[in-house]
Parts: structure tokens; sequence; C-alpha cells
């Protein structure tokens, strides 16, 4: 074993089990593809200021949370901890919001880093698919991505999951609401740092997770009694496309989501079966990021979706994916003509799309033959020196055990007929 492991709080993905990370992934992306949705890959670390602006000084993802580095050339930088803050900023850096084509929908995949205390369903480093659609605001918008979001977690199987809905209103309403909060919030028993968040962001205290914090936040205002007659509207037509799209969801009035950055519609997909880690990803309309960042204005709405976190609901629900083996084909070769002969035979199944192995280290016949067993082919080739003086392949049926003789030209297009 080697003298090295991974870092504390972060894994590694090695088959089998990696296999169902790419299937989610997949399945994750595929009807964002199917909607318009182009992808977008940005780089690992950005300047720390995209993040404070970003994301927001006061969460904990800025202040506890990223992890930063200076260059030998002195730039401060950091490990992405979001997705959204990076693609804003390379889509207005590539000017794709001038393309005269609005919304400017994005879709991404990778890893993110956030200094945490490693836990079930929590790590320093996980993966992510995310979506943005920027530039445009239209309710149908926000109900589009919350149903694609859906429908992904539909297509894995997955049923006890919950999305949550709320409204956070807007640079209108939302300050009017911000000052009675904060007025309710100082008469508290609260410790230090979460007096400091009042007075920065006072929306974050209500998404404190401590018992004795909830318990004093009962009768805090209700930010649906403070919304503008606009926001209320928008919320209205969100909440009534989904319902016509016959996806459910819970209103949940203390959602605010732990990034500054959004505003209006706001999500969260949460599942039952994770224990205290229960969020599984989440969104929302965050129409000032793009100004807080040094941009135009540019109405946005996005989610993230945690990969790590869908395979544990997967297993939560006791879902296993059908997942098709790598392998279709696995040559068994017996001698050195065998091995150069299959050889070329296996590279001709490959150019044909037909997924083959072969059986390296001229081990036996029974060796090989577990190793054929253990790809999960369906098909073993096998030839020694009589088959190949007939021109033949032994062709063997995993499943049934069947085994016939297959002229070594024809061997192509038997093994794409019977593979369909």
């Amino acid at each position: 074993m080697s003298t090295f492991q991974a870092p504390k709080g972060t894994y590694d993905l090695t088959p089998p089990r990696s296999a169902t990370f790419l299937a989610v992934r997949e399945a994750i992306a595929a009807p964002l593809r199917d909607s318009g949705y182009g992808y977008i890959e940005t780089p690992g670390f950005e300047n720390v200021e995209l993040f404070a602006r970003g994301v927001g000084e006061s969460t904990d993802i800025v202040t506890k949370e990223m992890y930063t580095l200076t260059t030998k050339g002195g730039d401060q930088l950091a490990l992405r901890p979001e997705g959204t803050a990076s693609v804003l900023r390379a889509a207005l850096e590539s000017n794709l919001h001038k393309a005269g084509n609005l919304p400017v929908k994005l879709w991404y995949s990778g890893s993110y880093y956030r200094y945490e205390r490693p836990q079930a369903g929590r790590y320093r480093h996980f993966s992510q698919v995310g979506a943005e659609a920027i530039g445009t605001e239209d309710p149908v918008l926000d109900a589009e991505l919350i149903i694609l979001a859906d429908q992904a977690y539909r297509s894995l199987g997955l049923r006890q999951f919950r999305i949550l809905l709320n409204s956070l209103g807007d640079k209108e309403c939302r300050p009017v609401y911000r000052e009675a909060l904060q007025t309710f919030l100082r008469d508290l028993d609260l410790d230090e740092e979460t007096r400091r968040r009042i007075e920065i962001n006072p929306l974050r205290v209500l998404d404190d997770k401590r018992a004795d914090v909830q318990k004093q936040l009962t009768d805090a205002p209700k930010l649906r009694d403070y919304l503008c007659d606009a926001c209320k509207a928008y919320h209205e037509e969100v909440r009534a496309l989904l319902t016509a799209a016959g996806v459910v969801f819970e209103d949940d009035e203390k959602l605010v989501r732990g990034l500054d950055y959004y505003t209006r519609t706001t999500f969260e997909f949460v599942h039952d079966g994770l224990g205290a880690q229960s969020a599984v990803g989440g969104g929302g309309r965050y129409d000032g990021l793009s100004e807080m960042i040094g941009g135009p204005e540019l109405p946005s709405v996005g989610w993230a979706l945690g990969v790590d976190r869908t395979v544990l609901a997967l297993e939560a629900e006791g879902i296993e994916l059908d997942l098709p083996y790598a392998t279709s084909v696995y040559a068994v070769p017996l001698g050195e003509e065998a091995r150069r002969v299959l050889f070329g035979v296996v590279t001709g199944l490959r150019r044909a799309g037909i997924a083959a192995d072969f059986a390296f280290g001229g081990r036996g016949l029974k060796g090989a033959m577990k190793s054929a067993n253990r790809s999960g082919a369906r098909y073993a080739l096998v030839a020694g020196e009589r088959d190949l003086a007939e021109g033949v392949v032994q062709l063997k049926d995993m499943e049934s055990g069947e085994q016939s003789a297959v002229p070594l030209t024809e061997v192509a297009a038997e093994l794409a007929k019977r593979l369909g």
C-alpha cells in the first residue's frame, strides 16, 4: 500500500463505483442538452475577489471555507467553492451576452472545494452539475430549470426527494424586510458572530440550523408579508407553471440558501434519507450578480446539483442503476500466434464500435476466463493453434455457456448481429 493517502475530506472515485457517478452526471446533463444549454468549463481556481464580491463576504463559504493561495507573482487566488460566479465571469469575459440570443443557457460539471468538517455527504472536494440561464427575467425560465432538475432526478428513479420553494424579493422590497428582520433579531439572545451577521446579512440568520436559534425565530417577521406586488406576481407565476407541469413543491418561507446573490425565486432539493446533509441541490434567481462582479445588468437564474449527494440519495432509496458493462467481448488467446491474431481482431472490433478487451500477460485458459467473467463481457473469443489453422475462433456466450466456431473473417459481423 502507498504511504500517501487522499487528503482529509476528499475521496477517490474508482471502478466500479465511479460508473455510477458518471451515470448520474449524464442523467443530470441529458435534459439540459435537450433544452438548449451549451457546455461551459472554467478554471478550478479564480481571483479571490470574484467570490468575495459574488458569493458574499459575510457567508461561511468566504469567511471560513475557501481555500486561498498566493501565487509567486503575488496574485490572490481561491479554489472555486461554487460554480455560478465562475460561469458568469466567463460568459461576461467572452461577451456571450452580446451575441444577441438571450438568455445565454449554459451547463457545466466539475469539482468544487470548501474547507468544511468532513462527514457523510459533506466533503472538502465535491462534484456538481450545474446550469445557468443568463440575461433574461422570466418566471418561465425559473420554472424550466426546476422542471429539468426534477426530470433528471426522476430519470434516475429517485422519488423520495422534495422541492422547497421561496421568494427572497428584490432590491425594491427586500431592504424593507431586512430592516424589520434586523430590528427583531437584535433583541434575541445570540452569540457575537451571529450578531455580526445580523448587521451584514440578516437573512442568513434564518438559515441557522442550531435548535436554540431556531426556537427564537418562531415569531420572526415573514418575508412573504413584505414582498412587493411585482415579486408576488412573479412568484405566483412560477408556482402556477410548476403546478401545471405536475411538479410537486413545498413553500418554505425560511429558505434563504447560503449565498448572498440570490433574489426572488430560490429553491432547494432535499432528500430525507440523508440525515443532516439533506440538501442534494438547489439554486435560484440572481438578478444582481453580474453588476456585483463588474458586469452590466443581466438578470439570471440557475442551479447546482451535487453528484455525491445524488449518489447517496440513490443508495438511501436502494436504487441500483442499470449500468452497461464496459466490455462486451473479451478475447482469450492460447499461444503466441493467437495473441497476434486475436489482438488484431480486438482492434478491428473496437474500430467497429464494439467494446472489447484482451487477456494480457499470457495467462492460461483458466485464469483468462476468470478475467473474462469479471469483465462482465457477454461474449468471449477463444483461439488456439488448431482454431487458427482452421481459420476460426471459438465464440462463447458467457450467459448460456454455449460455444460455437465462427470464421475469423465473420467475427465482427456475427458479434454486431448478436449484440444488436
